[in-house]
């Protein structure tokens, strides 16, 4: 088994944006509201089935490949539902996105049968100079005034007591499940997740969404003691953030997220200096070139890759290098996944 690159996967949604995507891979959007493109994702849209699942180059549905041959594509004979695990995106702010939370895995384990929550995590590749996100409560809130300001549909009120954040290209930033945030107009990120499209949507008046289509389909009464009230001290937003310059070259995978991540997914960049290659450990993987050209080398075998170039790599072709001047971000599963997940009995078979 080999890597294979894969097809354009935009996703229409409601927000606008879509360009520096388009510009990255080297497509046209079909509209300005394809802010997204899921890069492997064997996950689909929330109630909209089957728009999300990434489907190979020549065609075949990433989903069903690694359905039919986990131990091959995961390395662990995980449910044959093609999970890998971890859920990738581009995502490009043409707006400003309504400020909203993702339920953990407690919640989403006990109301909608499903083992994983949406904690997540954004890599800044692009921002305009103003450009910030917003993330957790500067103070308290009480339930009740939050419960009537989203009622009232005040974002202004929920900005006001939020964190804002400025960033710039190489920001790393982990969002926990249960946080509130909302990115910036001008923001252009890597969001590395858990593979759900959980979402509870505080302030869907900004969107082309309503009420309805903001609580997961269980009301508000149920889903607002997933959203924290509590504040985020100031100690733990900065543990939540790192900074790596995409520029820099190095012989080993830089981290681009603080340790919190690491029992959630993981995202490294590979970026051989020229004179030496970048060594990857075997397991899954999702990946995008973001600049330059090179190969993408295993034992047997490999491949010429380029600029935009996005890719799944199968854990049985074992660890792998990149030669050249590819610049390559590589999202992968938390560390012990599938035991986290699914238990001890889905552990490594390779």
């Amino acid at each position: 088994m080999k890597p294979v690159k894969l097809a354009p996967n935009l996703v229409d949604h409601f927000y606008a944006g879509g360009g520096k995507i388009a510009s990255l891979r080297g497509v046209e959007t079909a509209s300005d509201h394809q802010p997204e493109e899921w890069i492997a994702a064997t996950v689909a849209r929330a109630d909209a089935w089957p728009i999300g699942l990434a489907h190979t180059a020549d065609g075949e549905v990433l989903r069903e490949l690694v359905a039919d041959d986990p131990r091959a594509w995961v390395g662990a004979d995980v449910p044959a539902d093609g999970d890998t695990g971890v859920l990738f995106k581009l995502l490009d702010a043409g707006q400003r996105l309504p400020v909203h939370v993702h339920p953990d895995r407690r919640f989403a384990a006990a109301h909608l049968d499903c083992p994983y929550g949406k904690t997540e995590a954004w890599f800044v590749l692009d921002a305009s100079e103003d450009a910030a996100v917003y993330l957790g409560w500067r103070d308290a809130v009480d339930p009740d005034e939050l419960a009537r300001r989203r009622d009232a549909q005040d974002g202004a009120w929920m900005l006001e007591r939020m964190h804002r954040i400025d960033v710039t290209q190489g920001d790393g930033i982990v969002v926990p499940a249960g946080t509130v945030h909302a990115i910036g107009a001008g923001v252009f990120v890597a969001e590395v997740q858990e593979p759900t499209d959980l979402s509870i949507v505080l302030e869907w008046s900004v969107t082309t969404s309503g009420r309805e289509d903001s609580h997961l389909g269980l009301g508000f009464d149920t889903v607002m003691p997933a959203v924290s009230h509590e504040r985020l001290d100031t100690d733990h937003l900065a543990s939540l953030r790192t900074h790596v310059d995409p520029a820099t070259r190095a012989d080993t995978p830089q981290s681009c997220l603080a340790p919190e991540a690491d029992p959630f997914f993981r995202l490294h960049l590979a970026t051989p200096t020229g004179r030496s290659t970048v060594r990857v450990e075997a397991g899954f993987a999702a990946a995008i070139v973001l600049h330059g050209r090179g190969t993408l080398e295993w034992e047997t075998s490999s491949i010429d890759i380029g600029p935009g170039d996005a890719l799944a790599v199968p854990a049985s072709l074992g660890p792998w290098t990149i030669a050249g001047d590819a610049s390559l971000l590589v999202a992968r599963p938390g560390v012990g996944w599938p035991e986290t997940v699914h238990g001890p009995d889905h552990g490594d078979v390779s």
